[in-house]
């Protein structure tokens, strides 16, 4: 089981605001992936929010908590969705 976060962009994204708050929000996941949490990570191509998969709900949960993104007000909504990876579990 993986867990997929999902952030939901304002309507009235700061760009600026997201790269100032960039470099923060990089720290965070970079710490989150070494530590083996954090799998994948990144905006979807249309800007309307990210993804990112984690190995567990806790994990997913903090790192949202407090992500300078978060913090700011760069994200609308974020949720949390357990996830079963089909090419790695078989049915």
């Amino acid at each position: 089981m993986k867990y997929v976060l999902r952030y939901e962009s304002p309507d009235d994204l700061d760009e600026e605001r997201l790269r100032a708050h960039f470099p923060a929000h990089r720290a965070r996941w970079t710490t989150f992936y070494e530590q083996g949490s954090l799998l994948l990570i990144g905006p979807l191509a249309d800007r309307q929010g990210a993804l990112a998969v984690f190995t567990n709900y806790e994990a997913a949960e903090e790192f949202a908590k407090a992500d300078p993104f978060v913090l700011h007000g760069l994200v609308a909504r974020w949720t949390i969705t357990p996830w079963n990876e089909a090419l790695l579990d078989p049915l």
